[in-house]
C-alpha cells in the first residue's frame, strides 16, 4: 500500500526525535558504550538533588557526614605531623582526652622537638667541621704545591733527602706534582727514551695485527719464545684490563684510558719478552697512567718492575720470593710477637696475603687515594716500605686478627676494609721498627740470601 510523501516526512521527523531523546538520556547518565563521556553541566548537582528527593519520599534521613569531615572544623589551621597527633583535641565523636593524658602528650611532643633540635644542631656541627677540615686540607695542599714547585723540584738533587722534604713527603705528595716526583724518585736506570717506547709500541701493534689476522710471523728477537706464550700474554692483557679498577670505568673497553693502558702493557711485553705480561701489572700501569702521560708512564713502569723485589715476583723466582717472605717474618715476629704466634698456630704463611699486596703495590687492596700515598713513600724508600706497610696493616688490625681463625684471617687480609683511614694506617706504619737485632732490612735480606739452603728452617744465619 503506497504512502503519501507527507506521511513519510512525518515518520522520519518522529524517528529523529526518538534518536535525539535516546542520546540525551545517555548523556545524562554520563556513559557511552566503550567509555565515559563528559557529564553535562550541573549533572552532578542534579544527581544529588534526585538522591535527596528519593530519600525524602522513602522517609529515610540522609547519612550524616563522615567524622573526618568534622574533625577540625573548629580549627583555624590544619595541624601537621606529630602536632596533629599530640597537641590537638580528639574528634567530636570520641571521648575527650583526659587532662593528664593531654599534659603527658604535650611533654612528649616537647621532648621530641628538643631531641630533633639537638640532632639538627649536631648534624650542623658535623657539616661545619667537615667543611673546616676540607678547607684546611685544601689550604695545606695548596701550600705544599707551592713548596714542591718553587723549592724542592728546582733543587731536587740537593733537597730530596733533606729532613724537611722527608716530612713533607710522608704527609703525601699533592696530586698535581705526584707524577713528576714519582718519575724523579724511581729514576731511569734503563735509559728508556720516548723513541724506544714508540718502537716497542709499534712492534706490539704489529703483533696484535698478526694474531688478529692469523699470521705466524715471528720476530728474530722473540725466537726463543713460542707463539702460544706470546698469544697467551696478549689474551691475558685483554682480560686483565677489563678487571682493572672496574669501579672507575675508565680503563675498560670504550673508556678514556683503555688504549693508553693497552699500549703500555703491550709495549712492555715487546720490551721484556723474557718477562712478558703477568697478572697484577695492569694495576701498576693504571696508577702510573693516572699521574703521568703515556710515554713517561711506560718509562716509570719499566724501571719500577726492574727493581729486585718486583723482578723476583713477576718472574716468579720461587727461591727469592721465599727469601723475601722469610725476611718479612723476621720483622713480623719482632714487631708483633703475639699475632705472629697466632698466625703460626693457624699455619697462615705470608704468601697468602703478601703476594697480592706486592704484585699490585697495594693498588688493588687499598682505596686508590690511600694506595697512592703508600706509593709516595715506596718510591722514596724502596721495597722495604712495602713490607713495612704490610706490618702496619697487621698492627692496625691486630686485635681483630687475633680472634679469627685461618679462613677468616685469609678472607679479611685479601679484602681489606674500604673505609680504611689514611692517617690511622700511616700512624700504625710509623710505629713499625724495621730493625732486628741491630740489623736493618737490607742486612737481614742479604743474610738470608747467603744461607738460602737452610732458609726454610727458620733463618739460622740470623741466630748466630
Amino acid at each position: 500500500m503506497a504512502c503519501s510523501p507527507a506521511l513519510l516526512l512525518m515518520d522520519r521527523n518522529l524517528l529523529a526525535r526518538k534518536q535525539n531523546a535516546r542520546l540525551d538520556k545517555q548523556n545524562d547518565l554520563g556513559w557511552k558504550l566503550f567509555g565515559k563521556v563528559p557529564l553535562r553541566e550541573n549533572a552532578q548537582k542534579e544527581s544529588k538533588k534526585i538522591q535527596k528527593e528519593y530519600e525524602d519520599k522513602a522517609g529515610r534521613p540522609s547519612r550524616p557526614p563522615s567524622p573526618k569531615q568534622n574533625v577540625r572544623k573548629h580549627l583555624d589551621f590544619e595541624p601537621l605531623s606529630t602536632t596533629a597527633l599530640i597537641l590537638e583535641d580528639r574528634p567530636a565523636n570520641l571521648p575527650a582526652k583526659p587532662a593528664e593524658e593531654a599534659q603527658k602528650h604535650r611533654q612528649q611532643y616537647e621532648e621530641m622537638v628538643v631531641q630533633a633540635k639537638k640532632r639538627e644542631l649536631k648534624e650542623a656541627q658535623r657539616r661545619k667541621k667537615q667543611l673546616e677540615e676540607r678547607c684546611r686540607l685544601e689550604e695545606s695542599i695548596g701550600n705544599a704545591v707551592l713548596t714542591w714547585n718553587n723549592e724542592i723540584l728546582p733543587n731536587w738533587e740537593t733537597m730530596w733527602c733533606s729532613r724537611k722534604v722527608r716530612d713533607l713527603w710522608w704527609q703525601g705528595i699533592p696530586p698535581s706534582v705526584r707524577g713528576k716526583v714519582w718519575s724523579l724518585a724511581i729514576g731511569n736506570e734503563l735509559n728508556i727514551t720516548h723513541e724506544l717506547f714508540d718502537i716497542c709500541l709499534a712492534r706490539a701493534k704489529e703483533r696484535w695485527r698478526c694474531f688478529s689476522t692469523g699470521g705466524s710471523e715471528v720476530e728474530n728477537e722473540d725466537a726463543g719464545f713460542s707463539a702460544a706464550d706470546r698469544e697467551a700474554s696478549l689474551e691475558l692483557i685483554k682480560l686483565d684490563i677489563s678487571r682493572t679498577f672496574p669501579n672507575l670505568c675508565i680503563f675498560q673497553q670504550g673508556g678514556p684510558y683503555h688504549d693508553m693502558l693497552h699500549s703500555i702493557l703491550g709495549a712492555y711485553t715487546c720490551y721484556r719478552p723474557d718477562v712478558g705480561y703477568v697478572q697484577g701489572m695492569s694495576f701498576i700501569a693504571a696508577v702510573l697512567i693516572l699521574n703521568l702521560d703515556t710515554a713517561d708512564a711506560f718509562i716509570a713502569f719499566s724501571n719500577l718492575l726492574n727493581k729486585p723485589c718486583q723482578m723476583a715476583f713477576f718472574r716468579v723466582d720461587h727461591g727469592l720470593m721465599l727469601t723475601y717472605f722469610a725476611a718479612f717474618e723476621v720483622f713480623f715476629e719482632e714487631n708483633l710477637p703475639k699475632l705472629f704466634a697466632h698466625f703460626k698456630k693457624n699455619n697462615l704463611t705470608p704468601d697468602i696475603y703478601l703476594i697480592d699486596w706486592i704484585f699490585t703495590l697495594y693498588s688493588k687492596s687499598l682505596p686508590l687515594d690511600l694506595a697512592c700515598r703508600v706509593w709516595d713513600v715506596f718510591c722514596r724508600d724502596g721495597e722495604e716500605f712495602l713490607f713495612r706497610t704490610a706490618l702496619g696493616l697487621l698492627k692496625l688490625f691486630e686485635d681483630i686478627l687475633t680472634k679469627m681463625d685461618f679462613i677468616h684471617i685469609a678472607q679479611f687480609l685479601t679484602r681489606l676494609p674500604e673505609d680504611l683511614p689514611a692517617e690511622e694506617l700511616f700512624a700504625s706504619i710509623a710505629t713499625v721498627q724495621m730493625q732486628s737485632r741491630n740489623k736493618k732490612w737490607a742486612q737481614v735480606l742479604t743474610a738470608l740470601q747467603k744461607d738460602s739452603r737452610e732458609m726454610e728452617k727458620g733463618s739460622p744465619s740470623l741466630r748466630h
